[in-house]
């Protein structure tokens, strides 16, 4: 196995080496769907490929995109959920590069869902049909990102407004001003089991969904132009998250728990998809000039965190665990007691963009 002093980079292309050999694209979990699983991983992939052309990077992530995506841009995804959005990122990336029609009408096909979503009285995304009136942090990130990148694509910059007001909606609704730290998600109508009577909140800091809502707005700042509208708002949002962030990562092994303010409780367990979501978050804001340099050793001891928690299982196999399993929104005893996997692409995908920025971050030094 791999020394854990080797680069970031070095990392992040056993990372996505170790799931070529495991998978196919067309295996990846869950096999031969339009995911936002798929889109993640594939997304650091991307960004991995970037950095490295490596061709082998490229044409996994095409070949996943190929087996789904047909010649006229004819896709099948699940409707009326934010989730089927995020692996748009992937579309965006291959007309980028390739200037073949078939993307760009694929990405056309996905922006054209948004109208088709049902929304709160102020306009905000219900994260899924089935999910009624709530607006979850992951929704930010599975949609935002994608709209933000289509719109300059097609020359729509006005897109920008739309997104601009689901983030504010979001922030408006989860934000602890006391910790930065968001709630998982909110409920318009009160009449979710988790939901407060007074305020539609859910009653955890759930870490993944506050990685993603990080992310995204780490991201967003980093695309938009120096005078965009809302600017300072991501500002402040991304900055007071950061300090709460800094507050509550775990001294001895720098990562973070999953229920990520309540280190001190016995049952909670330090995860590593929303520690690889942190550290991306604050890594980025130290390349970005968002944040001061000297928070540069949180992102050390944090990317060595992850480092530690990789097993080889006794062969030359990458193994990251800990990673929790797919969530819904819940009460402490609910995301304490979800089922932790190695290798889902939730962590992974979260890990190998982790270690791009990390290779960022450390070269900005």
């Amino acid at each position: 196995m791999l020394l854990k002093k080797a680069s970031p980079m070095v990392w992040a292309e056993t990372a996505c080496d170790a799931m070529i050999a495991t998978y196919t694209p067309a295996q990846l979990p869950p096999a031969n769907r339009w995911h936002y699983h798929q889109g993640v991983f594939l997304h650091g992939m991307n960004r991995l490929w970037e950095k490295t052309a490596k061709t082998e990077h490229w044409e996994y992530m095409k070949a996943y995109v190929d087996h789904l995506v047909d010649d006229q841009g004819n896709l099948v995804c699940a409707k009326g959920e934010l989730d089927s959005i995020q692996a748009g990122l992937l579309l965006l990336q291959l007309f980028e590069v390739t200037k073949e029609s078939k993307y760009r009408s694929a990405a056309e096909r996905l922006y054209h869902l948004f109208p088709t979503f049902n929304r709160t009285r102020e306009g905000g995304y219900w994260h899924k049909d089935k999910y009624p009136y709530q607006m979850w942090l992951d929704g930010l990130y599975m949609g935002g990102l994608f709209s933000l990148q289509y719109g300059r694509m097609v020359g729509k910059p006005e897109i920008w407004e739309d997104v601009l007001h689901q983030f504010r909606l979001m922030t408006k609704y989860t934000k602890d001003e006391k910790t930065g730290l968001l709630y998982h998600a909110w409920d318009e109508s009160r009449q979710m089991p988790w939901s407060d009577p007074e305020t539609g909140r859910s009653p955890e800091f759930w870490g993944r969904a506050i990685g993603w809502y990080g992310m995204v707005v780490v991201d967003f700042l980093a695309e938009l132009p120096d005078d965009a509208p809302g600017r300072p708002e991501l500002l402040k949002a991304l900055t007071d998250l950061i300090q709460g962030l800094i507050r509550f990562q775990d001294k001895e092994s720098g990562l973070w728990y999953q229920v990520v303010d309540k280190g001190d409780h016995p049952d909670n367990w330090l995860e590593t998809s929303c520690s690889s979501l942190f550290v991306y978050t604050i890594a980025k804001a130290i390349t970005q000039g968002y944040i001061d340099a000297r928070y540069r050793s949180v992102v050390e001891k944090g990317f060595q965190g992850l480092l530690q928690q990789i097993d080889s299982h006794d062969t030359e196999t990458f193994v990251l665990p800990n990673i929790c399993i797919g969530t819904g929104v819940g009460d402490y005893k609910h995301y304490v007691n979800r089922s932790k996997c190695e290798n889902d692409l939730h962590g992974v995908g979260a890990f190998v963009l982790a270690c791009v920025e990390v290779e960022a971050c450390l070269r900005h030094a």
